[in-house]
């Protein structure tokens, strides 16, 4: 969860035609899959993608993070650059200490390359059992736990040919080193 606090501005409303005081706001906010699904109902597109969101956009994703009850409907106006930065880099950050090692093959990155939307990743849920309780988790933490799961889940790779007679070939190797013998 992040806590932030949009501090007390005057600024001049070129509608209005004279100063305008703004008296503050704390929000609390989280970067969830309960979030990106109110985003995803209201824009009608996948959240997840590479494609730049419109400020307009972007701000809404905001008030779909926001757990703070009832804030006032002009704070997301007077966000100020160190508010912004601070929820990008909130919504960036991993949180948590596991790391993969990616694997290429023919230069380009093994992965999926399909659109993420909210129900795939509840389908990524249900298909490893993870409780619907953790949809309120940061949701970087849910695509780590969902890729975790993913993994654990997979059939091992099946050994070479080659691979197995250079496994074998190393156990004996051990065994005549360990029992001193010629074979």
């Amino acid at each position: 969860m992040l806590h932030i606090e949009v501090p007390k501005r005057e600024l001049w409303d070129e509608r209005l035609e004279e100063f305008v005081q703004f008296p503050g706001q704390k929000l609390q906010l989280e970067h969830s899959l309960v979030s990106v699904q109110k985003w995803e109902a209201k824009w009608n597109r996948p959240f997840l993608t590479q494609e730049p969101k419109t400020i307009e956009q972007t701000l809404d994703y905001i008030r779909c993070m926001t757990l703070t009850q009832n804030p006032r409907p002009d704070t997301y106006l007077y966000l100020t650059p160190e508010n912004i930065t601070a929820i990008d880099d909130y919504i960036d950050a991993p949180m948590t200490a596991t790391t993969f090692s990616e694997i290429q093959e023919g230069g380009k990155w093994k992965g999926r390359h399909e659109i993420i939307t909210a129900e795939l990743i509840y389908y990524w849920m249900i298909v490893n059992n993870i409780p619907f309780e953790c949809k309120k988790w940061h949701l970087n933490s849910l695509l780590t736990l969902i890729r975790v799961c993913s993994i654990k889940n997979a059939p091992q790779k099946k050994m070479s040919k080659r691979e197995i007679a250079k496994q074998n070939a190393a156990l004996n190797a051990a065994r005549l080193k360990r029992y001193n013998t010629k074979g």
